[in-house]
Formats: C-alpha cells, sequence, structure tokens
C-alpha cells in the first residue's frame, strides 16, 4: 500500500516527501473534497517534485462532458515527468446514466495530453448526502471505459470517517470488486487513529490523507512528524505498487 499526501503548495509538497509520501496530490481542501488548486499552485507543486514522484491532479466533481473536456484541457503541461501523472474527477450531481459520458470524455482529453495522465474516477461512499453516484456504479463504469483505477472518498467533511459510511467488510468487498475489474485502488475520507488502521488492512492500493496529517484539520499546516506517523502505519499494511497494478 501507497501514501497519497494531497497538498496545496509546492512548501507543502517537500513536507510531505520529507515524511515519507509516496504520491503527492494536488488538491485545495477548502474547494471540496476533489477541489483543484490553481494553475500556479501545480506549476510550483509539479516543479518541487522529483520526476520519479508519482503526482495525482484533483480536478473536481463534473456533471456534463462540456465541462470535464475543459477542465482537462485546462491542466498546465507538467513536463519531464517519469512517474505516473494521474487526473481524478468524481460525478457528483451527475445523473447515473450521465457517468460514462463524462468519463469517456474525461479519458479522450487525457489521451491528447502530452503527460498522458491516467484517470481515476471518484465515488463518495456518503454519495446519497454527496448527491453523487453510487460507487458501484462509477466502478462499473471505469472498468468499463478503461480507467487507471477508482478512489473512494467521502463527499461530506463533519468528521464522520469513510468507514462511517462503509464499514470494513463491505470496504474490503468493494475493493475486491474494483481489483477484479484490473482497477487501481485507491481510498480517503477523513481517516485517522484506529479507523486509519482498520481502513489500511482492507487491501487498497493506495490511501490519501489531508487532514490527518495536519495541525489544525484538513485546512491546517501540514507537518513532515505526522506524515512520517501516517506512512509507519500505513506500511504496516503491505507495499502494494501502483506500478503493478
Amino acid at each position: 500500500m501507497r501514501l497519497l499526501v494531497s497538498v496545496r503548495s509546492a512548501a507543502e509538497a517537500l513536507a510531505a516527501l520529507t515524511g515519507g509520501a509516496d504520491i503527492v496530490d494536488a488538491k485545495e481542501p477548502a474547494r471540496g473534497s476533489l477541489g483543484p488548486v490553481t494553475a500556479a499552485a501545480l506549476r510550483d507543486i509539479a516543479a518541487a517534485l522529483p520526476p520519479t514522484i508519482p503526482l495525482s491532479v484533483a480536478l473536481g466533481d463534473f456533471d456534463c462532458e462540456e465541462t470535464v473536456a475543459a477542465a482537462v484541457a485546462g491542466v498546465p503541461t507538467i513536463p519531464d515527468r517519469v512517474a505516473p501523472v494521474y487526473y481524478k474527477l468524481g460525478f457528483a450531481g451527475a445523473a447515473a446514466a450521465a457517468i460514462e459520458r463524462i468519463l469517456g470524455t474525461a479519458l479522450d482529453a487525457a489521451r491528447v495530453r502530452p503527460e498522458r495522465p491516467l484517470i481515476v474516477a471518484a465515488a463518495y461512499a456518503d454519495h446519497e448526502e454527496a448527491l453523487a453516484p453510487d460507487p458501484v456504479v462509477v466502478t462499473i463504469a471505469a472498468a468499463r471505459l478503461g480507467a487507471a483505477g477508482v478512489l473512494l472518498d467521502t463527499g461530506t467533511k463533519d468528521g464522520r470517517d469513510l468507514l462511517h459510511w462503509m464499514p470494513p467488510a463491505r470496504l474490503r468487498g468493494w475493493i475486491g470488486d474494483a481489483h477484479g475489474a484490473g482497477l487501481l485502488t485507491a481510498i480517503a475520507g477523513s481517516l485517522g487513529g484506529r479507523a486509519l488502521d482498520l481502513a489500511a488492512g482492507c487491501g487498497a492500493d493506495v490511501l490519501g490523507v489531508r487532514g490527518a496529517v495536519c495541525e489544525g484539520g484538513r485546512s491546517g499546516v501540514l507537518k513532515v512528524e505526522l506524515v512520517r506517523t501516517i506512512k509507519r502505519a500505513v506500511s504496516a499494511a503491505g507495499d502494494r505498487t501502483l506500478e503493478t497494478v
């Protein structure tokens, strides 16, 4: 299992790396679960990372093809990357029937990008509250259209964590189904303490954090020592890599 740490600046990216993050995720927490950073912030984050460190880019949630096409096309070019670049997108507000059209448009737009980013489809365990499709629907669409992976997160950031919405047994089942379909699996959602330990043992490829590595919550200051603590917990759950899934 690899540790993904969400950062909003180049300084946070360096702190995440120092603490042992395997993947750096560019995300603005003030803009929601998949809030994109500004173009300038993304350029700075990418420039701060060694080319061998995977970079994840949160694009946002989309309810139609036009907006997702513009979002993918509008990401600044990230040159000279050796490790993969991932674009994450969700579907809050979208009708279930529109998921494949939105995801297909994102995949088509990604294929013409010079860095050839891999698309990760995001679902929410609290999908009813987040006004988003059921995670099973997202997983089926991702597998059918050839996305690189799926992320299961929470759209409601009110202290209730991923396991509040999807207990470990169900989470393991979802991860197993996604793996069976050939998808990379990532999990996130206010994970910390005992919940992080339980989630880390469910077999996902990637575990993502933000609030757990910040002093003052997800909008606070990212701390190297907190990243190190989480890294130790995640490392104990295994070392399944992104590149071999």
